[in-house]
């Protein structure tokens, strides 16, 4: 990828309706991200009835059902609705991607024609699903929360064994606690992944805030996710670890800042600074008025702006020469 690939991620922010869904997609296109992401699954293939729910989806939500699959099955997303908000990204030019959780989700999002795939960090030990997914032949995007090195390695491992070349795959450093408090990031573990496997990498972020991802880019990140919503105060699981649109767009900008200010890696004048050259630089000059045929030396010279006259890394050459004509105080040697 030429740029930072950035994922607005919807998730399930749209809280089971197309209209808050087309709301978020033209979020996502006001801020200039690259895709706006959302979820596919069928509740009753991804959780059993026994599930319960995360302690951050508890707080989030705040109602008295402990029931993952009660919640989820709100939040679903038929396929419907799939065409309908995949024609609309297409008429907002921006990528329509969908993360899939269960087998029959990864067919259909196939089906339409999607040309990544986005494996959530839950998936990362499935290796049904993940053989599923390397079948296709798409480029893949793996989150990373959760595992250990040598899950990340049996994961890439699956996955390339299964017909997705290396070059296809982006690992993607996350930790999965909504928001992830500060101290747990471990952002150089991001750096870690793509040394050890020899892989592109990028950052899946659920802090609150913008200067984590942000960070990421300038360590290397090619793809950056982040979580958004239209409003942090809405109901539903994943609001509140979200950015709103103003800070959407915030983050954006600074990641293309970023991009910008990285540069080449070659460390010479800018083409802004060059003219600053002369001006801020100095050159020899006469400290005192000094006469031809005088011996130039350390109590008549002195060094002084601009920089248009000789270099004074050349002062042991002029030091102990004779002047060739007269100079006046400050006129350049």
């Amino acid at each position: 990828m030429s740029k930072v690939f950035i994922i607005a991620e919807a998730g399930v922010n749209h809280n089971g309706s197309i209209e808050l869904a087309k709301q978020l997609i033209d979020v996502a296109v006001e801020a200039r991200a690259d895709a706006v992401k959302f979820q596919t699954f069928q509740a009753e293939k991804l959780v059993s009835k026994n599930a319960k729910k995360a302690t951050y989806q508890k707080e989030n939500i705040g109602d008295n059902d402990d029931s993952q699959l009660n919640m989820l099955k709100k939040l679903e997303l038929d396929i419907d609705t799939h065409n309908e908000l995949i024609e609309y990204c297409s008429s907002k030019n921006i990528m329509f991607l969908s993360t899939p959780f269960d087998l029959e989700s990864v067919a259909l999002l196939d089906s339409l024609g999607l040309e990544i795939f986005k494996i959530p960090s839950g998936e990362i030990t499935n290796l049904p699903y993940l053989r599923k997914i390397a079948k296709l032949g798409k480029k893949i995007i793996l989150s990373t929360g959760m595992a250990t090195l040598g899950e990340v390695e049996d994961a890439l491992a699956i996955l390339t064994c299964n017909g997705t070349p290396k070059e296809n795959i982006t690992l993607l450093h996350a930790n999965t606690m909504y928001p992830t408090p500060m101290e747990d990031v471990n952002l150089q573990a991001m750096v870690t992944i793509g040394r050890a496997f020899g892989v592109a990498y990028g950052y899946s972020d659920h802090t609150l805030g913008i200067e984590v991802p942000t960070a990421a880019v300038a360590l290397g990140a090619s793809v950056i996710e982040k979580h958004f919503t239209l409003d942090k105060t809405m109901q539903g699981p994943d609001h509140k670890a979200s950015l709103e649109p103003n800070e959407l767009k915030a983050m954006v900008q600074a990641i293309r800042n970023i991009e910008k200010a990285m540069g080449d890696g070659i460390k010479k004048p800018s083409k802004s600074e060059t003219p600053n050259i002369k001006v801020a630089r100095k050159s020899i000059v006469a400290a005192r008025v000094i006469k031809k045929g005088e011996v130039f030396s350390e109590e008549n010279l002195t060094v002084k702006r601009p920089a248009d006259g000789i270099n004074p890394m050349r002062w042991d050459e002029v030091v102990g020469s004779v002047a060739s004509k007269d100079y006046e105080i400050d006129e350049l040697i």
